[in-house]
């Protein structure tokens, strides 16, 4: 992501990347509490960082030990500037190791939720009992042994006895947790960051929704200055707000493309035609179901069916492009979570999966991408769709992958497959808005399993599929837990699907969180 400077109104907190998954949710964080919030690499150079007149500095987690030779660089005289710093894991890791404490491999790892019991509740982390512990997400294998010179321990938990810690010397205002207060997990987190930004940093909340709208608007009119633009539009919410960003910005020089791949759920394309209508977009609907299901083959691996779907998309994109004229430019909702999970983004971030519309596009491209909700979560761009003033039905609408139902069926892609797992899908979503349960989680599917069970159905042995069941609850999808819906709904979707999708006898029901896991299977 590459980020803008901010207009000198709003105040800023510089968040230096060392590679965490979680960086950008501590973007997100801060901007929560209304503060304009910039992501550097950690090695930006000090320059760069006071450039940005930063009210504050936060030093994200990462995968590397400060002890290894191949540990991110940065510049340490961040903590000479006179402004707040606040590390985070590695961040704290970094500190202690550049000041003059220990740090060394824990006896015992720590990864998920910790008891913290808080020492010191003045400015960090007050307003938190300092009596009763309460739950953090750990994810570090180094800890601090020893205390650099002028630090004081203001929390600990059973494995860290220094679990967060201070200068003493109140002019440096150096804050350290070896927790991860960005995550939904971590109890009082939210509480934890606002106090480092409003109380220590003092920075005033002036951020909103609104302003990051007027500026993307802007950032589209003169990147594109008076050409033609094309949108992929897919009917979701992410490609819908940028969609609506674009066509604010240019009018009718937008022409929004769904094509049609033969991947989508049941129904898409009626329904997406009343919402294209609704927006007054020109739009074009390309079928080209044959052309994908072709290119895909008897293929089976996940990471090779997101590039050759990805492949597929830009070349008709491309010829779409040549019947309308001189078009350079394609928008795509591409968010951060995408960008992530992809690639090793600002820091040394490992690579989870290749999402279609990032690290699945074809390394050379006629068209320029325009990512308007690039640096955007999930929740962000629903609120934004609702500055854009548009309908609860569709901003609310799950998540849904751009290479489809491609990623959800585990094995080769077939016509067969499809159905099943079409109609497995659709009943699931169904029977979730029947029963009200629909808004109540983050994202629900359903996916078809390479595997076959015996069965009995009418008195007869049967040998058929698995389908699995997928639900969780989350605020950013960067951390989710998988939704406790009611055994007696499971039993009745359950049951239904077994009795009306033809070539399924079994379904099953996805009780993992992630991590460890990923929401989607593959």
């Amino acid at each position: 992501m590459i980020e803008r400077p901010m207009a000198s109104c709003h105040d800023t907190i510089v968040i230096l990347d060392f590679g965490s998954q979680y960086t950008q949710l501590i973007a997100r964080r801060v901007r929560e509490s209304r503060v304009h919030s910039l992501l550097l690499p950690a090695s930006a150079s000090l320059e760069t960082i006071r450039s940005n007149q930063p009210k504050g500095i936060i030093l994200s987690g990462g995968p590397a030990s400060v002890t290894g030779a191949r540990r991110p660089k940065w510049s340490k005289d961040v903590l000479n500037e006179g402004v707040p710093v606040l590390g985070i894991c590695y961040g704290m890791q970094v500190v202690a190791h550049a000041l003059g404490g220990r740090v060394g491999r824990a006896t015992q790892r720590e990864f998920g939720r910790a008891q913290l019991l808080v020492q010191d509740g003045s400015d960090l982390l007050k307003g938190l009992d300092t009596h009763d512990p309460f739950s953090v997400w750990m994810s570090h294998g180094d800890r601090i042994e020893t205390l650099p010179p002028g630090f004081t321990s203001i929390a600990r938990t059973a494995n860290s006895p220094i679990a967060a810690m201070k200068s003493v010397n109140r002019r440096h205002r150096l804050y350290c947790l070896q927790f991860h207060p960005e995550v939904a997990h971590t109890t009082h987190g939210a509480q934890i960051l606002q106090n480092f930004v409003h109380q220590i940093c003092g920075a005033r909340p002036t951020w909103t929704m609104g302003s990051f709208l007027k500026d993307s608007i802007e950032d589209v009119r003169q990147t594109v200055k008076g050409e033609n633009v094309l949108c992929a539009l897919s009917g979701g919410v992410d490609s819908m707000v940028a969609a609506a960003i674009t066509h604010q910005a240019i009018g009718k020089r937008l022409t929004c493309v769904f094509i049609d791949n033969g991947v989508m759920r049941k129904n898409e394309v009626t329904q997406l035609k009343k919402v294209f209508r609704s927006r007054h977009f020109n739009y074009r609907i390309v079928r080209a179901a044959d052309q994908f299901l072709a290119a895909l083959g008897r293929t089976s691996d996940p990471e090779k069916k997101r590039k050759i779907i990805g492949r597929q998309f830009i070349k008709i994109f491309e010829s779409q492009a040549r019947t309308i004229g001189t078009v350079r430019y394609l928008v795509q909702g591409t968010l951060y979570p995408d960008v992530i999970e992809s690639i090793s983004h600002q820091g040394p971030s490992a690579t989870i999966k290749t999402h279609h519309n990032v690290g699945g596009l074809p390394a050379r491209m006629k068209l320029k991408l325009i990512e308007p909700l690039r640096e955007l979560f999930k929740d962000e761009v629903r609120a934004l769709g609702k500055e854009l003033g548009l309908p609860d039905e569709m901003i609310q609408r799950h998540p849904f992958p751009g290479p489809g139902l491609a990623i959800r069926i585990l094995g080769a892609v077939t016509p067969d497959r499809l159905t099943m797992l079409r109609e497995a899908d659709a009943i699931f979503i169904d029977e979730l808005n029947a029963h009200g349960l629909y808004g109540e989680v983050w994202q629900a599917f359903a996916v078809l399993l390479p595997i076959r069970t015996v069965g009995v159905m009418g008195d007869q042995r049967t040998y058929e599929h698995v389908v699995g069941l997928r639900a969780v609850t989350s605020v950013d999808g960067m951390t989710a837990d998988w939704a406790q819906l009611p055994p007696s709904f499971l039993a009745h979707v359950s049951n239904r699907i077994i009795n009306e999708v033809h070539g399924v006898n079994r379904v099953v029901y996805d009780v993992s969180s992630k991590p460890p896991s990923t929401i989607e299977w593959e």
